[in-house]
């Protein structure tokens, strides 16, 4: 995937879990980062558990959502401790 393509997704990506979860965005940068991230933990996590998204944008973006939730619910959890 080409760089704007992977800044384009790890946008939507982070945008899309920081409403998933309660508003908990970082701002343009910060949503873009969290959701590039996501991108390699939802693609490492996600065949790990047996689920193999198919191939394209549409994918990748609810890959790359999916590990960026699980990111800022990560956060999260050192953020209160």
């Amino acid at each position: 995937m080409g760089i704007l393509a992977t800044l384009i997704v790890g946008l939507i990506a982070g945008w899309l879990a920081g409403l998933m979860m309660r508003g908990r965005g970082f701002g343009i940068i910060g949503d873009i980062v969290v959701g590039i991230l996501g991108a390699f933990l939802g693609g490492y996590i996600l065949p790990a558990i047996g689920f193999t998204p198919g191939g394209g944008m549409i994918s990748a973006i609810i890959t790359a959502t999916i590990g960026a939730v699980i990111l800022l619910f990560l956060i999260s959890l050192f953020k209160r401790g």
